[in-house]
């Protein structure tokens, strides 16, 4: 399209103006190519004839959609007066100070403090892409970092600008973000040291000028070092052309440096008397400027920070006070007067104060130095000669040596912060940060301005490589060709200065020469270079100026003082005085030691851009502008290697207003500082870059029905392009943008606009033919009803006579009466019919009812014969069932009893073989002794007379013995027999009780059946009723279960029973009587009709329904009747039920009963059993002496056999003395036998047979025979009884044993009957967890530190590990173990505390423990025996209280614990929400035709087609889902979850919040509602979670005010009234940013005022709140735990196998 075609009417173009550069005006008429004139309307409402050439038109205005972009580039239209009109838009009208010019960041002075550099600020830009929010400082220095960090190259940012443009503060903001962002972990506070070299530097490198309060002036390149983990680990700085001037002279209204008015604002100060200093007043380098003092600074102030500062820094105090001295020698010098003695000659007094002070200070010698101040030697090859100085001379040679000190002591200082700064470490990368001069014009332009325009012009050439570099990059990575672009190439301008023979070179050549002048110098400029350079040009009114065409500007310089300056010469006695001072920091300023290399340039080659012959003259390489030269190629060659951002700061007026915008002032800036080149750079192509969805987004409004069809967004937007842009030159298309020339984008807002407009035309011609047309028919409407009326009237006037009137009236009655006689006889009709057909349907609707109701009756009948007969088979197949497994069991224990006595057999037989073998040894032994005893013979007759004696006493002992013996045998029979009885009673009744108790719950589930179906047919009325007695019969269940536990409670609770069916009878009695009344009297209202019941004495017609209704109640009456009967009947089987329960219960008792003393006599025959096994050793001991009695009787029957015949009188002794010892271990037999009855009857059997075994010896005793074979006998018998005792020994343990099994058997049989018929009787449990003290580790590490919260919250009830751990705790505490229980609970608290640790990020396992740590805590409190906590719980739960010790201690621990979990816990949940609040609150958009896309700059990253991986709201809705589950799922208390909700929602609204303020773009209209939208999807999630009372909701309301705010009207006062009532959330600050910030999204919506936003301000000054702008997204909400006791018995408490907790045991 061409660009002709484009001034059209109504479009609006800039033209030049003398006030404001640049003017707006609208095209009036279309014009048209050959035109003269443009004819303009402008803004004031004149016309104007513009005169234009047809190849300059004048620029066009973009459209208002464009105004106000954060990018220049952005703009359709690029020329200067588009850029000047936006950054006065962004500036004064939205009080935006940051502007994008493509790489390019404008910061604007506002010359006043704003609320956008605080923490909360940094962290929203950090880790923030640049173009996804507004323009900042902090945006720039992001982009450097994040480069830095992903591509491990090093960066640089340049800030230039004018004095007073704010360089330095934004510097200083840069280096603070760098500090913050990326906090060392050492200790060793490097940020902090790097920015406390600022307040150093500014208070001996800055001064007051005209321009600004706080001026550079110097330039300063710092260097941040970081390491590999991309902290900072030190920093470095070199600083460029100290203002050395400003030492000895200030200008008008200016100051000299800080650092002088901070000393003698400190003069009285006790630390710098010494000094002798006094007000700035009394020193002449600091009273020239007139102005000693700056409004709102505090010098005194200033100079306690600077010192702070210093000691920050690791200046000693020493150090500092040798600074001070040479600073105060300074002043003092500046004082020194020195008087004119005559023309040629100077003299100083040696007795000048000042002077003495001076020397004092410095260490120097007062004569010496009053001498060489008005003296100077010079040094010729033949001699010397000392040559005194005028007045004059002597003041420049005073100033010079003040200048050089001052320059030797900041460049000191500065290689003394460097010290301070350095690392040991290897530097990693590097971020520069270059403070410099912008480019300087005033009106007397000196050496100083020379040099610092000679250094902008190399950054200028530096800048404009780099952006035609980046234009280049761009265009190779979409794919475009690239087509040469002419820019401006300044290199004739350096060339000028410094190549061969250039003006710097020349400068040198003349101070070379002993009488060079400036006027000489000068001249040589004119002879080389006027009319020879372009660029260099002789002022036409002056012979002691040159001017140099520069990139910015002309500019002027004055010659004078250039040579002078240049030199920067001190004479070389004052030198060598300062040289030999005894104050070593003056020595060492001036020796001849070589400077130390800067650290900067070790590794530089430096070039230029055209051979420069370097002579190796001394005095040549020391001039100023040869070292600044040297200093600017390094610097240069710093700046190449690495990657640039540039920040250019623009002073918006001279006079310090803020906000005041002066066009020519900053018109004037944007030439000088090459924002303007940049601009011009990127307009010679296609500086309109947009994304395809941002222009599908944009301009679908002109695409058609079919394109929009298409699929692939990107062919649609090169479908549309070309047919609307039939000239393909305009634009191009790259792999993710579309790439357009000048005003194309402006003529697509015009067809979108007037598509727009088009479509508005049609709208409201519609809406106005609708409005037109109703209006049309409500007229014509009322003008037929008025005509109607009207002609009505007419007839009847017409028509109507007395006689008319007459019969018309006659005509009505008789008409009224036939009418009312034919409708009476309908209505009679009709009315009996509706009679007569409502009798019928109503008796054939009773009849009906009759027989459903008959029918289910005879139903429930065979229902209840049929359930019967099932019953009574399944019963029988159950008894067959029980009596086979009875025999079963019957036959086992038949089998294991004659196993038992097949084994007794044995035995027996065993012991036959063994007596069989004994007796054959005693018969040999017999055979032996008989001829022994045949010698004894003779003296028979002696032993006769004894033995009757002896035989009448045994017989008698014996006879004794015997009945004992025979009377224990018959207890023992008695015993087994009863034992054997009772065994056999106790199974049987056994038996039967298992048996009956069966059939009791057949016939309870049979009669529970038969009650369900049979309560199904009765009325509501009895409903109550039937539901009462299913309880009570629930209870009797319930009450006959508890019998088999609590046996002697069963009576009392029968007769309760008893009680309470008597009353229950007596109720239903009474209302089986009442109910039929008042049932048949609801029944007979219901079935009559409204209509029957107004007219049922009226006529006799209704009989007929009354003889059906009296029918109908008949039937019902004995329906009823029936009802009755059969509730009687089921009463009175109640009553028989409850007469056949306390039967049974009676039943119970007496075999449980019996059962308990069966079990009692059990229990003690077994602790008999016991008692006589503890006897058994005694029996051994008893055994083992008879054994040795034996072995006595056998040695002593040998030696009797020996002297048998010589000793029978001793044999006799002997035997009788045995049998005393028999009697005696039969007595000690006795004894216990008489404690235990069965040890009796086996010990009365041995007894027995020794009584045998005597007897039959004193049947020998006849005999010697007979003696013998009696010892014999004896003492076999002896061995027998050892061997019998040890096998009564193993018996009785068998027994033992045997016993102690059937008592298993039957408490299992018992145990087994009790699960059969009760439905509860669990184990009872102590609630706690038995340990060993050496398991502790192992419980803790099993179920703490293990333990994954996955497996346990599934199935398992919340907090389960708490109560394991508080079980556990119960139990040390009933042990009254204070160590055990002090270590598990440190222990517990310890493991926490790791577990934690190991998984901070863990969001699932902080959820999980922060739960359980409550649970614990919970537990402790609600079991520590404290009324408060014990208030909901149980009696079993009371009786769970710690008896011994008090935790309270412990709890506090706990609680300090919980809130750092739940810290830790929040900070995890907000790491992980945070990245999708922006995309899912802000960015995307769900509403349909409303986005919000507009173009973007440079600086907008590129996004592709589909940007699938793009955050929604439904992901924050998700994410919230997922937490809300997962704290759920670990049985989060409630409370916490919603104080959780809570902070989640407050962090949502923060982010939301503060990234709306610091994205203009997001301020509309579109936007609030969007932002509306999605609130409401998040307090929608707040109701379907049941979280209304979170006050979650509430911590929204300043993002839904804001959004109201974006939608609400802002044009008049009352809207400005109501947004003062309605944003109560939001401060003053924050809504008048979001008005400044509002920014349309199509020309139909209007700009916020600046009268109304002054309105608003105005109302928002009373109030008294936060001037922070943004919220403090890292606030936390006090955390409460609120006590919640749990509902969980301990006793009923498992363990789960997969918790490996075997070792614990439950109590």
């Amino acid at each position: 399209m061409a660009v002709a075609e484009l001034y059209t009417q109504y479009n609006r173009v800039w033209i030049p103006d003398p006030e404001e550069v640049w003017k707006s005006a609208e095209i009036a008429k279309d014009y048209r190519v050959g035109d003269k004139v443009l004819r303009l309307l402008l803004e004031d409402g004149t016309e104007l004839d513009y005169s234009v050439d047809p190849e300059s038109l004048p620029p066009l205005r973009n459209p208002d959609i464009l105004v106000g972009e954060n990018d220049l580039t952005a703009l359709s239209y690029l020329h200067e007066p588009a850029v000047l009109h936006n950054l006065r838009i962004r500036f004064a009208e939205s009080k935006l100070i940051y502007t994008y010019s493509g790489i390019i960041l404008v910061a604007m002075n506002p010359y006043k403090q704003l609320p956008i550099y605080g923490d909360a600020i940094i962290h929203a830009y950090s880790g923030q892409n640049m173009g996804d929010m507004d323009p900042h400082i902090f945006a720039v220095a992001e982009e450097a970092y994040k480069q830095m960090v992903r591509n491990n190259k090093n960066q640089s940012i340049i800030v230039s600008g004018e004095s007073g443009a704010g360089k330095t503060v934004s510097a200083r903001y840069a280096m603070r973000y760098f500090a913050t962002v990326s906090k060392s972990s050492t200790n060793a506070h490097v940020e902090d040291k790097v920015l406390a070299s600022n307040p150093i530097t500014e208070a001996v490198g800055n001064a007051k000028t005209t321009r600004n309060d706080n001026s550079s002036r110097f330039g300063k390149y710092t260097e941040i070092s970081f390491d590999e983990r991309n902290q900072i680990i030190g920093a470095n700085m070199r600083t460029y052309l100290l203002e050395k001037s400003r030492v000895v002279f200030q200008s008008e209204n200016e100051r000299n440096y800080h650092i002088f008015y901070q000393l003698c604002a400190s003069a009285q100060q006790s630390e710098f008397k010494h000094l002798k200093l006094g007000s700035a007043e009394e020193f002449n380098y600091t009273r020239m400027g007139g102005s000693t003092i700056i409004e709102g600074v505090n010098d005194r102030a200033d100079m306690i920070e600077t010192q702070k500062t210093f000691t920050l820094l690791g200046f000693k105090e020493d150090f500092q006070m040798d600074v001070f001295k040479i600073l105060a020698a300074i002043l003092h010098l500046g004082n020194v007067q020195i008087i004119a003695v005559g023309n040629e000659r100077s003299a100083v007094s040696e007795h000048d104060s000042h002077l003495e002070v001076f020397c004092e200070l410095l260490g120097l010698e007062s004569g010496r130095v009053a001498q060489w101040l008005c003296n100077r030697k010079i040094i010729t090859n033949s001699e010397t000669v000392v040559k005194p100085m005028t007045r004059s001379q002597a003041i420049n040679a005073r100033d010079a040596l003040a200048k050089k000190i001052y320059a030797q002591l900041f460049d000191f200082i500065v290689e003394r912060i460097n010290q301070a700064l350095q690392f040991s470490g290897k530097q990693h990368t590097f971020i520069g940060v270059l403070d410099i001069y912008g480019f300087e014009t005033f009106d007397a332009n000196s050496f100083e301005q020379f040099c610092i325009n000679y250094a902008n012009e190399k950054l200028q050439q530096q800048f404009n490589l780099h952006v035609f570099k980046l234009e280049q990059e761009e265009y190779m990575k979409e794919d475009i060709p690239w087509t040469l672009i002419d820019f401006y190439d300044n290199q004739t301008v350096i060339d000028l200065i410094e190549a061969k023979m250039g003006i710097l070179e020349l400068l040198d050549e003349e101070c070379l020469l002993p009488h060079g002048t400036d006027e000489n110098w000068l001249q040589k400029l004119y002879n080389n270079f006027v009319n020879k350079n372009a660029l260099f040009e002789k002022p036409r009114m002056s012979n002691t100026s040159f001017i140099i065409q520069h990139f910015a500007d002309k500019v002027e310089y004055k010659c004078e003082g250039f040579l002078e300056k240049n030199r920067d010469t001190v004479y070389d006695m004052l030198v060598e005085i300062l040289r030999a001072s005894k104050f070593h920091l003056c020595a060492n300023f001036f020796q001849e030691n070589p400077v130390p290399s800067s650290p900067f340039g070790s590794a530089i080659t430096v070039k230029s851009a055209k051979p420069v012959i370097k002579p190796n003259n001394k005095h040549f390489r020391s001039t100023v502008g040869s070292k600044f030269r040297s200093s600017l190629y390094l610097l240069m060659e710093t700046l190449n290697a690495t990657m640039p951002h540039y920040v250019r700061c623009i002073k918006p007026n001279d006079e310090k207003l803020p906000f005041e915008f002066d066009s020519k002032r900053i018109v004037q800036q944007l030439r000088a500082c090459g924002v303007l080149e940049t601009i011009r750079i990127s307009a010679q192509s296609y500086p309109s870059r947009w994304t395809y969805i941002e222009f599908y987004s944009r301009f679908g409004i002109l695409m058609t029905k079919q394109e929009l069809s298409f699929s692939d967004k990107k062919e649609v937007c090169k479908v549309i392009l070309h047919r609307l842009v039939q000239d393909s030159n305009q634009y191009q298309f790259g792999k993710t943008k579309i790439f357009f020339r000048a005003g194309q984008v402006a003529y697509l807002e015009k067809l979108r606009l007037d598509k727009l407009r088009q479509g508005c035309v049609v709208i409201q011609k519609h809406i106005r033919g609708w409005l037109q047309r109703k209006k049309f028919l409500r007229e014509r409407r009322a003008a037929l009803i008025i005509q109607q009326y009207f002609r009505g009237q007419q007839t009847v006037r017409k028509a109507v006579t007395a006689t008319a009137l007459k019969e018309a009236w006659a005509a009505i009655i008789i008409q009224k009466y036939c009418r009312a006689y034919l409708v009476r006889n309908l209505y009679q009709l009709i009315r009996v019919a509706a009679i007569t057909i409502q009798a019928y349907t109503r008796g054939f609707l009773a009849r009906r009812r009759y027989r459903k109701m008959l029918e289910e009756h005879k139903a429930v009948i065979l229902q209840k014969y049929a359930r019967a007969w099932l019953v009574r088979r399944r019963f029988q197949n159950i008894r067959r069932f029980v009596i086979n497994i009875q025999l079963t069991y019957r036959v086992q224990r038949l089998q294991k009893k004659l196993e038992d006595q097949n084994r007794e057999n044995h035995g027996l037989v065993e012991k036959l073989t063994s007596l069989a073998a004994l007796q054959a040894g005693d018969v040999e032994k017999i055979q032996k002794l008989e001829s022994e005893l045949d010698r004894a013979a003779t003296h028979r007759q002696d032993y006769e007379e004894k033995g009757k004696r002896y035989k009448a006493s045994v017989e008698e002992k014996l006879a004794k013995l015997q009945k004992r013996n025979s009377e224990l045998e018959i207890q023992k029979e008695q015993i087994q027999l009863k034992l054997q009885e009772k065994t056999e009673e106790l199974k049987e009744k056994m038996d039967n009780l298992t048996k009956q108790l069966f059939d009791d719950v057949q016939k309870e589930e049979r009669q529970r059946i038969l009650l369900e179906k049979s309560f199904e047919l009765k009325t509501q009325d009895y409903e109550k009723q039937i539901r009462f007695l299913k309880e009570e019969m629930k209870a009797l269940k319930d009450e006959k279960m508890q019998l088999q536990r609590q046996l002697e409670g069963e009576r009392v609770t029968s007769d309760g029973l008893k009680g309470e069916v008597a009353r229950l009878s007596k109720q239903a009695k009474k209302r089986c009587q009442k109910s039929p009344d008042n049932f048949l009297r609801a029944t007979t209202l219901k079935m009559l009709s409204p209509e029957d019941l107004e007219h049922l004495n009226e006529d006799g017609e209704l009989w007929f329904a009354y003889e059906g209704l009296k029918k109908a109640t008949r039937i019902l009456e004995s329906h009823l009747q029936s009802q009755k009967d059969c509730y009687e009947k089921e009463i009175e089987a109640l009553n028989f039920k409850v007469v056949h329960l306390n039967q049974e219960i009676n039943h119970l008792q007496k075999l449980f009963r019996e059962e308990n003393d069966i079990n009692e006599s059990i229990r003690h025959e077994v602790t008999r059993l016991t008692s006589e096994n503890m006897m058994i050793p005694d029996f051994k001991q008893q055994i083992a002496e008879l054994e040795k009695q034996k072995q006595d009787l056998e040695i002593r029957l040998n030696e009797q056999a020996e002297n048998m015949k010589g000793k029978p009188e001793e044999l006799s002794n002997q035997l009788n003395h045995s049998q005393e010892e028999e009697g005696t271990q039969r007595k000690t037999v006795e004894a216990p036998n008489e404690m235990h009855t069965r040890e009796k009857e086996k010990l009365m059997d041995n007894i027995q047979e020794t009584q045998e075994a005597s007897e039959h010896l004193r049947r020998q005793f006849e005999t010697e025979s007979e003696v013998k074979s009696s010892f014999q006998q004896e003492a076999s018998r002896l061995t027998v009884e050892h061997r019998d005792l040890e096998e009564v020994l193993d018996m009785k343990d068998r027994v033992i044993k045997k016993l102690q099994d059937q008592v298993k058997t039957l408490t299992k049989t018992i145990e087994k009957a009790n699960d059969v018929h009760l439905s509860s009787g669990p184990k009872e449990y102590l609630g706690m967890l038995e340990y060993k003290r050496e398991d502790e580790a192992k419980l803790i590490q099993n179920l703490i530190l293990d333990l994954k919260p996955r497996g346990v919250v599934v199935n398992m009830i919340p907090g389960l590990p708490a109560h394991i751990l508080f079980m556990c705790v119960r139990y040390a505490d009933s042990l009254n173990d204070a160590n055990m229980l002090k270590s598990l609970m440190n222990s517990t608290i310890n493991g926490i505390k790791q577990v934690v640790k190991e998984h901070l990020e863990d969001f699932e396992m902080l959820s999980f423990w922060l739960s359980n740590t409550c649970h614990f805590l919970n537990c402790l409190k609600q079991y520590s025996g404290e009324e408060e906590f014990m208030k909901n719980n149980s009696l079993r739960q009371n009786k769970n209280c710690l008896n011994n010790f008090d935790l309270s201690e412990y709890r506090q621990v706990l609680s300090d614990v919980a809130i750092r979990i739940y810290h830790q816990f929040i900070i995890v949940m907000e790491n992980n929400i945070q990245p999708i609040i922006v995309p899912g609150m802000l960015e995307y958009e769900s509403l349909q035709g409303i986005s919000g896309l507009k173009p973007t700059g440079f600086r907008k990253r590129s996004s592709s087609i589909d940007d699938t991986d793009a955050y929604t709201m439904t992901s924050i809705l998700q994410q919230l889902s997922y937490f809300y589950s997962t704290m759920c799922q670990n049985g989060l208390d409630p409370e916490i979850v919603r104080q959780a909700v809570k902070q989640l929602f407050f962090l949502i609204g923060a982010v939301t919040l503060n990234s709306l303020f610091l994205r203009k773009d997001m301020c509309s209209c579109r936007k609030g509602m969007q932002i509306r939208c999605n609130i409401s999807y998040l307090e929608e999630w707040l109701k379907d979670k049941n979280l209304q009372n979170s006050l979650a909701r509430e911590t929204l309301e300043a993002l839904s005010q804001a959004a109201w705010l974006l939608q609400v009207k802002k044009t008049t006062d009352s809207d400005a009234k109501e947004i003062y009532e309605r944003c109560t959330s939001l401060s003053a600050v924050q809504i008048i940013k979001i008005l400044n910030s509002y920014t349309p999204i199509d020309d139909f919506e209007k700009r916020v005022t600046s009268s109304f936003v002054r309105k608003v301000q105005a109302l928002l000054n009373s109030r008294e709140d936060s001037s922070h702008l943004m919220l403090d997204t890292k606030y936390l909400f006090q955390v409460t735990f609120p006590f919640t006791p749990s509902p969980h018995a301990l006793e009923m408490i498992q363990i789960p196998s997969s918790f490996k907790l075997g070792f614990l045991n439950r109590l």
